[in-house]
């Protein structure tokens, strides 16, 4: 890709990663994702907002070339996670008098990750702004969206916002700006659910302080960029504050059948009971969609069979992974089926302590499912769709 026009003294100089499939060995990129930077060009200085992956560098290298770009006199690193940051060597080495701008916590990061000169880098306060002439750059302190030592950039003769993590999607796509609505909400929520989520009342703040300032435009370091910024914004504050749905994700894996008897039961008592169900069968499942799923539902229950008196790994990997990202779920059951005993509600439940949930009574049997068992099914899906009238989601 080449460099492209955000606006006017604003460049688009990042990289697509089309093929990219995991990120961290672990979050699944089933639409890829990019490396956004930006290249601000003031009436007297230049800045260089984030950089990219390193596995990026050798095509980024060719990028700058045909910029002709000749000096930058700063490069900010709003995040230090490799992704952002991986590229800062290259960048030091090529504009030997440009100075590295990122806040105090990120400096002794930056060192430790990249081995990098301390006297390279200058650290900037909480609001603090820099000059590059006719524009203006103001940091602004934002820790744990999503490590302790993010900051957000605001281009204010721009009504632009640099908040690299924040407010992005792994989605790769050649086109600059969101487009496809539809597409980049899904983009974006899977995004929040896998990687934000779990910092979601420190989120809310933050969105709070960005309603004092006015921007137009927000460009973050993953997915395409939004001229309509108060679109991202909003559905950023229902993620994180506003109603949950009425609905039911229900995690599970069947080994002979039982569970699968149970969970299909579930799913139509609760649909005669006017509830939405979100089946995720996790041994074929894709685990950012169950995160995705999770952001708003109101109630998650567990399905599993016993393995080795406990519940089964994936089941129990799925649980961790909830207790992880931390969503607003209210209540939470467990329902499932042993051959000889176990205690797999037991393992599940002191795998989620970060779940303030109410638990409803589990639906653990014995063998394959009898019309009693069936019964108490239908009195679970019942007994969740009280809860979820009485908590105001149906």
């Amino acid at each position: 890709m080449r460099a492209r026009n955000v606006t006017d003294g604003v460049l688009w100089v990042g990289s697509i990663d089309w093929d990219r499939q995991l990120f961290d060995e672990l979050i699944p990129l089933p639409d890829g994702t990019s490396y956004n930077a930006y290249l601000v060009q003031g009436s007297d200085r230049t800045a260089l907002i984030d950089t990219v992956d390193p596995t990026k560098t050798g095509e980024w290298h060719g990028l700058l070339d045909a910029l002709r770009l000749t000096k930058v006199d700063y490069l900010i690193a709003n995040h230090a996670e490799q992704d952002h940051s991986g590229s800062i060597p290259f960048i030091l080495e090529r504009f030997p008098d440009a100075k590295l701008v990122c806040t105090p916590k990120a400096k002794g990061m930056l060192i430790d990750l990249l081995h990098l000169d301390e006297s390279r880098i200058a650290t900037v306060s909480d609001g603090e702004k820099l000059s590059l002439g006719d524009m203006t750059l103001e940091f602004i302190h934002a820790p744990w969206v999503h490590w302790p030592e993010t900051m957000l950039t605001y281009l204010p003769e721009r009504r632009l916002l640099f908040p690299c993590d924040l407010f992005g999607s792994h989605l790769a796509t050649s086109e600059l700006f969101m487009s496809d609505a539809s597409r980049v909400f899904r983009a974006a929520k899977r995004y929040y659910a896998e990687i934000m989520m779990p910092f979601r009342n420190l989120i809310e703040r933050h969105l709070e302080r960005l309603s004092g300032y006015d921007i137009d435009i927000i460009a973050p370091s993953h997915g395409p960029l939004y001229d309509d910024a108060q679109f991202i914004m909003d559905v950023y504050r229902d993620w994180v504050s506003g109603p949950l749905a009425n609905k039911v994700v229900v995690p599970y894996v069947s080994m002979h059948g039982s569970t699968q008897v149970l969970v299909d039961r579930l799913i139509g008592s609760l649909a005669d009971n006017g509830v939405v169900t979100v089946p995720h069968r996790i041994a074929q499942g894709d685990t950012g969609r169950l995160a995705m799923e999770l952001v708003d539902a109101a109630t998650v229950v567990l399905g599993t069979p016993t393995v080795l008196a406990g519940a089964h790994p994936q089941v129990a990997y799925a649980a961790m992974l909830a207790n992880a990202l931390r969503p607003r779920v209210m209540f939470a059951s467990i329902v499932g089926s042993f051959g000889w005993g176990g205690k797999a509600v037991d393992q599940l439940l002191s795998i989620i302590p970060n779940l303030k949930v109410e638990l409803l009574a589990p639906v653990i049997i014995k063998g394959f499912p009898t019309d009693s068992d069936l019964d108490a099914i239908d009195q679970l899906a019942a007994g969740i769709a009280e809860k979820h009238r009485g908590a105001g989601v149906m």
